[in-house]
């Protein structure tokens, strides 16, 4: 019998509750495209969603794998395997120099003090961005901050980022900025938003809504039915229909 490889991607069944409400269910997703997108509307379940395919929470029931590896159960190796870039990048960062900041993950990884320098040195100067080492990080632009929370996932070297609405507040020239960085990636990128111009090149979108997958595949079909909903939600009189 020939052997199953395992995609790279790998939920199955799984659900997700906080304070008595139901957030995911019952989602699969078993991935090995290049660029994915994570549709849906704002209390989706997007954000928690990524959370879990992170590792950060875990899940009440199912599997969640990237790469083989049970990322809430095994932290040290999911390091190695996926990486998140929030919404707000004052919600990632918790040191006060850009030199401390990259080097957390790398320290937590199990690296030695050299190994971890070297690390700091290699991704700052792939950005030319040496001279930020010693920076203050309240002295850094929104954008400049979203920039050494990514710099501190690409350290790791992982097999996937996430990322989840990461150019809210960034305005259109730093927004740009990023948007080609993100695709200069040689690895495997799951892009959360609800906005449907971010993915509509991508390989592959899912739409999200009420905690559950409602269609999956190629993108324009699964954005054409997404923003048809949005429109008629918008357009109707219910406000109670409105997220918050």
């Amino acid at each position: 019998m020939p052997s199953v490889t395992s995609p790279l991607i790998d939920l199955h069944d799984v659900a997700y509750a906080a304070e008595g409400k139901q957030i995911l269910s019952g989602v699969t997703i078993r991935a090995d495209e290049r660029r994915i997108g994570i549709v849906g509307r704002n209390g989706s379940g997007k954000t928690s969603l990524a959370r879990v395919m992170a590792g950060l929470i875990p899940t009440d029931q199912g599997r969640v794998r990237i790469d083989g590896v049970e990322v809430a159960q095994d932290r040290r190796a999911a390091l190695r395997r996926v990486g998140i870039l929030f919404q707000n990048p004052d919600h990632q960062i918790i040191f006060p120099t850009v030199e401390e900041e990259i080097a957390f993950g790398l320290t937590q990884m199990g690296l030695s003090k050299s190994d971890v320098k070297r690390g700091v040195h290699n991704v700052l100067r792939r950005f030319d961005k040496l001279h930020w080492a010693p920076a203050a990080i309240h002295q850094l632009s929104q954008g400049q901050r979203q920039l050494v929370c990514l710099m501190s996932v690409l350290c790791m070297v992982p097999k996937v980022i996430i990322l989840d609405e990461p150019f809210a507040g960034l305005d259109i020239p730093t927004t740009r900025q990023l948007e080609r960085v993100l695709a200069s990636l040689d690895l495997t990128i799951v892009h959360i938003t609800h906005a449907p111009d971010a993915v509509r090149a991508y390989d592959r979108v899912l739409w999200i809504d009420q905690g559950r997958v409602l269609q999956d595949g190629a993108p324009l079909p699964v954005l054409a039915a997404f923003s048809r909903r949005m429109m008629e939600i918008g357009d109707s009189d219910d406000l109670s229909d409105l997220a918050g």
